[in-house]
Formats: structure tokens, C-alpha cells, sequence
């Protein structure tokens, strides 16, 4: 597969770049016909356990926090009852980790981006970790349908030695469903603050990126998974998280491709690429829990969540 750099490369000089800023200046007039949610979770340590404290306006819910892991660790489940978006639809979920504190977040389902006639749909992730304190972003998959227009826009502020994990996964179409993507566009914004940074445009009239030997190369799933701290990482760690990745993938499947980097001293990246989300899905899954135990030394077991 292409390595990491050129997927990111081509996607940031396609001719259909250009017109990622007409999509992102929607009107005002357009974004306000659509739903707008907000959920901002505020986790810090009460005695030895992470609590959460939220505030929700519209459609986007956290269910109770859960402690399969001892207090320590909260794990929460971020619900949209409408279950996706279409233009001028924006969701701003905003995360807040003080000090010491470790909260896991995930999802029930999908969040899909519905054919839309105008305007743009927007998820909006927003989180600030703070010193000592681990965030592991988990979401499930990301589905463009054809003809969305949508932005999917996530931003980690790590201060001091905080750490996280955190994933996107991202299928255009649904190829089992004889639905491919076709027309439409997804934006795409994935951001360590200060450290590091990936924005794509994934148009499905470009040719060159979505069928290219050195874009997708005719598949339509991708997915990222960070490993990233607020301080440099040891040359020892760095190297010890790329060899256990590496060893996650020696027995891949034929229609899965994937690679490990680290573009900077503070940031790890798996990516891969296949047809569908599963094969991606069970790669990332492997490596975040592998590293967890390895690099964390927490358990690997999985949200409860993920096997119903």
C-alpha cells in the first residue's frame, strides 16, 4: 500500500482540494436549518474514581458511566438517537479530562452522513487533556453515503504528559449493499494540537484519489489509529509501539493493507486500507489492545458495547 505520507499528500493536492473552503463556508442561513447538538463531559477524579459531569442541548446523549475496570477508568457510550446527518445537521461533542483523570469513550453504532441536497454536516470533536490524564477515543465507523457532504473534524489538545488513543474509520458507501460512492465529498480533519495534523478532502469524482494506485487504490475503507502524549516519547517507547504494531500484522488478510509510522517524536499512526470496515476494524482493535497492555499495562478487554 502507499505508505502514510502519500495517502495524505494526494488527498491535499487533488484538483478537488480547491474546494474544500466554498463546503466549509456554508451560510449561516443553510447550517441553521439543520439539527444542531452539543454534549460537553467534564471528567476528573473524585477520590480514586474518573466521574462525569455533562451537559447536553439536543439529540446527543451519554449514557451512565460504567466502571468494568475499576474505578479508575470511565467508560461511556455517546448516543445520537437520529443515528446520522445531513446538510446544515452539526454535532460538537467537547471533552475535558483534569488531572489524573482516564475516561474511554465509544459509541453503539455507525455515524452517517446522509445524501444531502445542500449545506454541510458537520461532527465537531473538541477534547483537552490534561496533565497525567489518558483519553481513549474509540468511536465506531464513520459511513459516507452518497452524494453527503460532510465534515467529520476532531482536535486533541494533550498538555503535559497527558497520553491517548484515539481512532477514525471511515467506509464510503455501502458496497455490500450495492450503493457506492459515487458523488459527494468528505472532509476530513484529524489533529494533535501543535504536534500534528491531517486534512483530506475525499471527493468521489476524483478519480485519481479514490481509484489511483497511489490514493485508495479502489478500496473504500481507511482508518487511523493515534497513540500520541503531550511530551516526546523515548526513542525505547516509540520503537516498542512500532514493533508491537508491527507484529499485529503478521498474519494480515489478503484484502487488508496497513502500515505504522511515526512522523513525530510525540505521535504513533497505524492506517490501513481494505474493502469493507471489518478487516480495518479488527486490526485497530488488535493494536489499541495490544498497546494498552504493553504500553499502558491495563487490561485488553473491549468495551462490552462492541459485542452486542
Amino acid at each position: 500500500m502507499p505508505n502514510s505520507f502519500t495517502i495524505a499528500s494526494v488527498m491535499s493536492s487533488t484538483p478537488h482540494a480547491q474546494h474544500s473552503q466554498s463546503l466549509t463556508s456554508a451560510t449561516q442561513d443553510e447550517r441553521t436549518k439543520g439539527w444542531h447538538a452539543q454534549l460537553d463531559i467534564r471528567y476528573a477524579l473524585a477520590g480514586q474514581r474518573t466521574v462525569a459531569k455533562f451537559q447536553h442541548e439536543g439529540p446527543l446523549r451519554v449514557l451512565q458511566s460504567l466502571y468494568p475496570e475499576g474505578d479508575a477508568v470511565c467508560h461511556n457510550v455517546l448516543v445520537h438517537p437520529p443515528s446520522g446527518l445531513v446538510g446544515g445537521d452539526t454535532l460538537d461533542i467537547r471533552l475535558h479530562l483534569a488531572h489524573n483523570a482516564h475516561a474511554l469513550l465509544t459509541t453503539p453504532g455507525a455515524t452517517r452522513f446522509y445524501r444531502s441536497e445542500k449545506g454541510l454536516a458537520t461532527q465537531r470533536v473538541q477534547a483537552v487533556v490534561q496533565d497525567g490524564a489518558r483519553l481513549e477515543w474509540l468511536p465506531l465507523e464513520t459511513l459516507a453515503y452518497n452524494g453527503c457532504h460532510g465534515l467529520n473534524h476532531a482536535v486533541f489538545d494533550l498538555q503535559g504528559d497527558a497520553q491517548m488513543m484515539a481512532w477514525d474509520i471511515t467506509a464510503l458507501g455501502l458496497p455490500n449493499a450495492d450503493l457506492p460512492f459515487e458523488t459527494g465529498q468528505l472532509q476530513q480533519h484529524l489533529e494533535v494540537k501543535d504536534v500534528w495534523l491531517e486534512r483530506g478532502l475525499l471527493d468521489a469524482q476524483d478519480h485519481r484519489l479514490m481509484n489511483g494506485p497511489l490514493g485508495l487504490a479502489k478500496h473504500r475503507c481507511m482508518a487511523t489509529l493515534v497513540l500520541a502524549s503531550g511530551v516526546d516519547f523515548t526513542r525505547e517507547r516509540r520503537d516498542e509501539a512500532l514493533s508491537l504494531a508491527r507484529e499485529c500484522m503478521d498474519d494480515l488478510p489478503t484484502d487488508l493493507h496497513a502500515g505504522v509510522t511515526s512522523p513525530h517524536a510525540r505521535v504513533v499512526v497505524l492506517r490501513t486500507l481494505s474493502p469493507l470496515v471489518e478487516p480495518a476494524q479488527q486490526m485497530l482493535r488488535k493494536v489499541w489492545a495490544t498497546w494498552r497492555k504493553a504500553l499502558w499495562q491495563m487490561g485488553e478487554q473491549p468495551p462490552r458495547i462492541w459485542s452486542m
